[in-house]
């Protein structure tokens, strides 16, 4: 919804759906006892002109207020009207300046793995995506949103955020519980019924922990797969940004498989630096670097799914003998 729109809609709707639009109102002075079916416009035309004359305002600049306040909780809420169809990424050059000469299309729900040995640039691919990458950074890529080269306030504008990172180490410094940090995050949101997000957030969270924490927890004393699978959670309930970049979670101590459901179901475009064959073949596609530069990409194989399911049944094996590590038992006997 989009400037005047704002005064079409009865105001009664509008106190339920953004709860904040009766701080405009009672600072004005001007909100009925019993919101009826009027609109944001009627209503301010039915005000006396006594009314308009103690605010020291007219009609038409109440009207201009009230649009001017409702967009800028909008921006701060995220709701910025920007719906990513497709994220394009350029080719630039390597380390040694050998052209990439690749062009990578995503589109919402869609999975990429980016592969290459350690130091071969993966991060480097992850930071020009999240930097809008305008052929001004040291790889000379180029990156396209629905086709166009996105505005530069985008990089640092947290309204137009399009992209979350999932870093290898994430700490926490507030003094606060996983409840409160995410109400929290809820509450910066302007989110409709934020206990409801806050229980849904928590309880997938723990679907992916490899332990599970209690909603009071100090988020200071979670472990790293329990702060990563908080995180996850967050972003795809919470983060308005539509491209998730995760940088190597293969040692987050977090259900892989579940996590990348979890954002593809809330149709976000995923690109993920890994080392793990797993993580690999459940994308749609990787991308192969090397010496800093896009050497292929390569759709994964119908063979290669095959494999997957060999190798996530021996990934679950793998993880039975850590819980009996973990539960003080003996492995004397492999199933």
């Amino acid at each position: 919804m989009r400037g005047a729109e704002f005064l079409q809609v009865p105001l009664s709707v509008l106190l339920k759906e953004q709860p904040f639009v009766r701080d405009f109102f009672e600072a004005q002075g001007i909100l009925p006892e019993a919101p009826d079916s009027r609109t944001v416009e009627r209503l301010i035309l039915d005000l006396p002109e006594d009314v308009l004359e103690d605010l020291g305002v007219g009609r038409k600049q109440l009207s201009e207020d009230f649009v001017s306040f409702m967009e800028g909780m909008a921006a701060l809420a995220g709701d910025d009207g920007i719906r990513v169809r497709s994220l394009t990424v350029f080719g630039g050059c390597d380390k040694a300046g050998k052209p990439e000469n690749v062009q990578l299309t995503l589109k919402p729900g869609d999975v990429v793995s980016i592969v290459g040995p350690t130091g071969s640039g993966k991060s480097r691919l992850l930071a020009d995506i999240e930097w809008m990458a305008d052929n001004d950074t040291p790889t000379g890529r180029k990156i396209l949103i629905n086709g166009e080269a996105p505005d530069k306030s985008w990089r640092f504008s947290p309204e137009h955020k399009l992209v979350a990172q999932l870093s290898q180490n994430m700490n926490f410094v507030m003094d606060l519980s996983a409840r409160e940090f995410i109400t929290m995050h809820a509450e910066s949101r302007f989110i409709q019924n934020p206990d409801e997000t806050v229980n849904l957030i928590l309880k997938e969270a723990n679907k992916l922990a490899g332990e599970c924490f209690e909603p009071d927890a100090p988020i200071t004393s979670l472990s790293g797969g329990q702060s990563r699978a908080l995180m996850i959670a967050d972003t795809a309930f919470l983060s308005r940004s539509p491209i998730v970049l995760i940088d190597e979670i293969e040692n987050a101590g977090i259900d892989r498989k579940k996590a990348l459901e979890l954002l593809i179901r809330e149709e976000k475009i995923v690109l993920m630096a890994t080392h793990d064959p797993i993580l690999a073949l459940m994308a749609d596609r990787r991308v192969v670097i090397r010496n800093g530069g896009i050497r292929d990409i390569l759709d994964t194989s119908e063979a290669e799914r095959e494999n997957l399911t060999v190798l996530e049944e021996m990934d679950r094996k793998l993880l039975e003998l850590r819980n009996r590590l973990r539960n003080g038992g003996r492995i004397e006997e492999i199933n």
